[in-house]
């Protein structure tokens, strides 16, 4: 369930599953002082920003843990500027402790980078802490929630993209000149996968658009070249086909 505790759709709000122990609070940066009057976001949890940059292919994403979520992003909110919108996630009955928070951020900031969908600022995994086996098994637990929490609030930062998911009958093709690419649909836009090839020479028809993000591709290494043309280093999200496509 999402409850809008101001009404507004685009505004703060507090999600969770209603048998699990855990919620997540979404908020704009604009409502960071607002939000500071919540308890959920007073407490031992782990944290997300969110963001865009001109220079950057694919969205921004800092992950965190502390003992007070509130505090810690005031801090962040003076010191990062590339954000626009946090999720806090902590413990409905207040059962977090460092340990917990500690091991949920590592495994957070450890599936995110595999995964690829953001970009990360947290430019290292952190250490695996030690925790007994049967905490471990509750966070795993915990982590589950934390993906589809996430995904609910539209930040699918732990959702996979990566060819091996997908069903042969599914993979759409695109061929062009040089170009032979791979891809499939999902629900929040079309994945070109790792591997596929594209023309390294732009038609002279080519809108702004078009070279604006072939340009942002090549600076992030994202498409490289090689032997007169460029390829995909890993699976990347695009807005629509048409995107893709072109």
């Amino acid at each position: 369930q999402i409850f809008l505790p101001d009404g507004n759709p685009t505004s703060i709000k507090i999600a969770d599953l209603t048998n699990r122990m855990m919620t997540a609070v979404l908020f704009p940066r604009n409502k960071l002082l607002e939000v500071g009057t919540r308890d959920e976001i007073r407490k031992y949890g782990v944290y997300f920003l969110f963001g865009y940059s001109e220079e950057k292919a694919k969205p921004i994403a800092y992950i965190g843990e502390t003992e007070d979520c509130f505090e810690r992003i005031k801090s962040h909110n003076k010191s990062k500027d590339f954000w626009n919108y946090a999720i806090v996630v902590s413990s409905k009955s207040n059962t977090f402790t460092k340990s917990h928070v500690k091991y949920l951020e590592y495994l957070c900031i450890k599936n995110a980078i595999e995964i690829g969908r953001y970009d990360t600022e947290n430019l290292s995994i952190p250490a695996k802490p030690y925790i007994t086996e049967s905490m471990e098994a509750d966070l795993l637990d915990n982590y589950e929630t934390i993906k589809i929490l996430l995904s609910t609030l539209g930040y699918p930062i732990f959702e996979e993209l990566k060819k091996s998911s997908v069903k042969k009958k599914e993979i759409l093709y695109c061929k062009g000149k040089n170009a032979k690419a791979e891809g499939d649909m999902v629900d929040d836009g079309f994945v070109v996968f790792k591997g596929s090839i594209a023309n390294k020479d732009e038609t002279n028809t080519a809108g702004s658009w078009v070279t604006g993000l072939r340009a942002k591709l090549k600076d992030n290494n994202i498409l490289i070249g090689q032997n007169g043309i460029l390829i995909f280093t890993e699976d990347y999200l695009f807005g629509s086909p048409s995107a893709a496509a072109a």
